[in-house]
């Protein structure tokens, strides 16, 4: 007599069989996903050098701004004070160096040498004119007056002294008619007040502290380059702007006429090796921090891709020409980074899915009958064992295998199936009850 039947417990969903079978494939998409991560291309550097300029100049004030900048995006910037724009592209490119990224000068290389050092621009971020303060005790129209004079133009490492000297030689002053002093800029500015220098020459942004004194020192002038436009032409790297009048003063009328004046621009320029995406970091701050008015610039006029002669990196280009982005208008960097990277791997994968995904359904069924379908062995297992007994033995194998099938038929009774594979159980039920009869109706043989 069979055993009483427990009913099993049905539901319309089998959570546990569903999960047996995806977990394969999410664990091969898992795989694939973090190996594609490390290997396709690296994650951007957490840490980034910059090397700035010197102390309380217009680059070390502007590195501070970067850097504060960038750590919101969680990206350290390291600032590495320099004596200005030659220092900085040297560090760029020394094999040793650990600068990744400098404020340059145009003017300071040329295209052919940068080229072959491996160096790219993200482009021109302001204009830096050349301030040649004076004392007024002096009277100054033309370059070609400074003969005789001492005129500090700062360390070699700033970049000045070669651009000075390229504007004496297209005036026909040679270098030696003139002391050149080398003070940095702090100490060659307290020279000048005391008497021990005749003139300076700066080249920055009109936002350097020194500058902003000296504009409004009484006894000291500012040479006007009454032939900007003439110095524009013959040295491509030069622009010709205006210092208007009352600019630095409206209630005093600082100053108190027009000053024409040459600049060259202040770049960025990197290592081509470094990571694009810190490329397009710095160009997008680059945009936010020099993107306003100034005193020589108009909203939105820089930064820019021209006025350097330093190839500019394409990242930068597509910036300038098409804005952020699209993932990084709408995305944190980190995460709109990680989509531009693996956006390849994506895309294969959703290739690989779509035939998976049509695997899924037949696997979850066969997943839920092999539940049913392995006691069919076992049932068969019996079958076999009452068919091959010797007549002797039946005696004592057939009661055995009946016990066997009441142990079969309890545990297919606490089986828990999806209700639409309930049809399979009963089935299985059926079968178990058929072969009971068969092995009670030999027994009773």
């Amino acid at each position: 007599m069979s055993k009483k039947f427990k009913f099993p417990r049905f539901s319309t969903f089998s959570l546990r069989d569903l999960l047996t079978t995806v977990a394969p494939i999410s664990l091969l998409v898992v795989l694939i996903c973090a190996v594609s991560y490390w290997l396709i291309k690296p994650a951007p550097p957490k840490r980034v050098v910059l090397s700035t300029g010197q102390e309380n100049s217009a680059y070390d004030a502007l590195g501070k701004r970067y850097a504060k900048a960038l750590a919101r995006r969680n990206i350290q910037v390291v600032l590495k004070p320099s004596l200005g724009s030659q220092e900085n592209l040297q560090r760029l490119t020394q094999p040793d160096s650990d600068v990744d990224i400098a404020f340059v000068q145009s003017g300071s290389t040329k295209q052919s040498a940068a080229e072959r050092l491996g160096l790219i621009s993200l482009g021109s971020l302001f204009t830096e004119p050349i301030w040649l303060f004076y004392r007024e005790n002096r009277p100054l129209s033309e370059l070609r007056q400074l003969a005789g004079w001492k005129v500090n133009v700062g360390p070699d490492g700033t970049g000045v002294p070669a651009l000075f000297k390229k504007l004496l030689s297209v005036n026909g002053v040679e270098p030696n008619a003139l002391t050149l002093g080398s003070l940095e800029n702090t100490p060659a500015t307290v020279a000048l007040l005391d008497g021990k220098i005749d003139a300076l020459v700066f080249s920055s942004a009109p936002d350097d502290l020194l500058i902003q004194m000296l504009l409004q020192t009484p006894g000291i002038k500012l040479f006007d380059f009454s032939q900007a436009e003439a110095y524009s032409r013959r040295l491509p790297f030069l622009s010709h702007v205006v210092l208007p009048r009352g600019i630095v003063d409206l209630g005093r009328n600082v100053p108190d006429r027009d000053y024409h004046l040459i600049a060259p621009t202040a770049t960025l320029v990197a290592r081509e090796d470094l990571h694009p995406a810190l490329l397009e970091l710095f160009v997008q701050t680059a945009s936010r921090i020099h993107g306003n008015p100034g005193w020589f610039q108009k909203r939105g006029e820089f930064p820019t891709a021209n006025y350097t002669e330093i190839p500019v990196a394409a990242a930068a280009e597509r910036y300038y020409k098409n804005g952020p982005p699209f993932l990084q208008r709408y995305l944190p960097f980190w995460l709109a980074n990680l989509f531009e990277r693996m956006w390849l791997v994506i895309v294969a994968l959703g290739a690989l899915l779509i035939p998976l995904t049509r695997m899924l359904p037949p696997l979850y069924v066969w997943k839920v009958r092999s539940r049913i379908y392995r006691w069919y062995g076992k049932l068969r297992a019996v079958e076999h064992a009452i068919e091959s007994v010797p007549p002797q033995e039946r005696a004592a194998v057939y009661p055995e295998q009946l016990q066997r099938l009441n142990e079969i038929e309890e545990k297919v009774n606490q089986i828990s199936i999806p209700l639409s594979f309930a049809e399979e159980l009963y089935e299985l039920r059926s079968h178990i009850n058929f072969v009971r009869k068969r092995i009670v109706g030999v027994m009773g043989t």
